[in-house]
């Protein structure tokens, strides 16, 4: 998290940029507007503003957009100044931050700008494949592709490999490819000399430049032009840049990670996407598969939602055991991103500590679509999630015995579904049917009407 603050270090600013250090803020300071373009421009960019409202800050907000410098800023003041806290928020500060600073408010501020909250979880054993690729190959320098649907979670991928790589003390500088517009990528990506464009008022170092020494994600790489393509592959090629404009190439040391939801292969044959400049993305490929595939995740993604919108809204809530039900069941089209949105509707929404079906809803108010690709896969899935929740102070043997006995029910007594879901023989699966018959228990009856068990020979 790297933080500029702009306006005088004195007094209660000073502690304001003790608090964000002491949360792990990389700091930068700036007297005014002047000096802090000047740092945004030098490739010591940053990834939040913090402004004292004695600075001009509309100016400032101007100036950065005529330049094409996209960083939120925050205004801070003292509380009672109630005027140019309302004047800030007019000028386009996303926030105002009354002086002197509460730790915990300037904790969650650098929190939601960092976006913090995107915790890296996964249960599934679909997950926990790519996982293990992405630690594998995180120590490297190799360009990693990571593909997969909308919403899937892709940069949160992106993140955990640069964190776990040698430069994860370096910048990690991420740039969706879709959002800017083709005429200023070039610039974006690789900077730009003084008057080398109307309106290039400065020199402007790019994201190649400010990434280098770390990681530069190349957020949907399939919406690049296909002429900006071939200057991306010489890049990766030749570990050097032009800057628009320039007439000396630039050296620089960076990890390329490269996202998108498109078949790439497909853009290839289609003529919109170069065919080597796949090849040298496309070194380690991380595919992540949709949410629908990974129905372990679904629980634990929607109890970690629950609780950080419950904990910023000052609430209680659960879900409860229905509404865990019907979790398992819906396809989520939209990936994690519309579970996210599911579960912060939910908290908002419901009438009690206890979150209910009823209270998970689509945005137009609508139940969830209930579209259910493997029930077997579902309940087997809820039933180890169940059962899983009370493990404190049972033997591996009594949660053996549950989660066998939970999937067998589930699967309506067939023994061949749910040998296959539980990942066992038939062979095992009748052989602790046996031993728990000895000991009393009772054994849902096969789904052909047959005996409750047989004897493996």
């Amino acid at each position: 998290m790297r933080l500029l603050i702009v306006g005088t270090l004195r007094g209660q600013l000073t502690l304001a940029t003790k608090l964000a250090m002491d949360k792990g803020a990389t700091v930068t300071h700036a007297e005014g507007a002047e000096m802090a373009l000047r740092v945004l421009r030098s490739g010591r960019s940053a990834d939040l503003l913090m402004v004292e409202v004695a600075v001009d800050i509309r100016d400032l907000i101007t100036r950065m957009e005529a330049e094409h410098i996209t960083v939120p800023v925050v205004a801070c003041g003292t509380s009672t100044d109630a005027r140019a806290a309302v004047a800030a928020i007019h000028a386009g500060a996303k926030e105002y931050i009354p002086l002197p600073p509460d730790p915990e408010l300037i904790a969650a501020v650098l929190a939601a700008v960092a976006d913090d909250h995107r915790d890296f979880l996964y249960r599934d054993d679909a997950m926990a494949h790519v996982v293990k690729l992405a630690q594998q190959v995180a120590p490297s320098d190799a360009s990693v592709l990571i593909t997969g649907e909308s919403g899937t979670g892709k940069e949160v991928l992106a993140r955990f490999v640069h964190a776990k790589s040698n430069r994860a003390r370096a910048p990690f500088i991420a740039v969706n490819c879709a959002a800017v517009p083709e005429h200023l990528l070039e610039s974006e990506l690789f900077g730009h000399e003084k008057g080398s464009f109307t309106g290039a008022i400065a020199r402007r170092i790019g994201k190649f430049e400010e990434s280098s020494g770390g990681t530069l994600l190349l957020d949907e790489v399939s919406e690049m032009d296909v002429r900006l393509q071939a200057k991306l592959l010489r890049a990766i090629q030749e570990r050097v840049i032009d800057r628009v404009g320039g007439t000396r190439p630039v050296p620089v040391d960076i990890r390329i990670i490269a996202t998108s939801n498109r078949n790439l292969a497909d853009a290839v044959k289609a003529g919109t996407f170069r065919e080597d400049l796949l090849y040298r993305l496309n070194v380690v490929n991380l595919k992540i598969p949709p949410l629908r595939e990974r129905p372990a995740d679904v629980l634990e993604l929607a109890d970690h939602f629950v609780r950080m919108y419950a904990r910023a809204n000052g609430c209680a809530r659960v879900l409860s055991t229905e509404a865990r039900a019907q979790l398992i069941a819906n396809r989520w089209p939209g990936n994690v991103r519309e579970l996210e949105n599911a579960m912060h509707r939910a908290v908002l929404i419901a009438p009690g500590e206890a979150i209910g079906p009823e209270s998970i809803i689509a945005p137009d108010g609508a139940r969830l679509e209930e579209q259910r690709a493997a029930p077997a896969v579902a309940h087997a899935t809820f039933a180890a999630e169940a059962v899983t929740r009370a493990l404190v102070g049972r033997t591996v043997a009594d949660v053996e015995r549950d989660l066998i006995l939970e999937t067998l029910k589930h699967c309506l007594g067939n023994r061949t579904h749910a040998a296959n879901i539980l990942g066992i023989s038939i062979r095992t699966l009748r052989n602790k049917l046996n031993e728990y018959a000895g000991d009393g228990m009772p054994i849902p009856p096969p789904a052909n009407g047959g005996s409750d068990f047989r004897m493996a020979g």
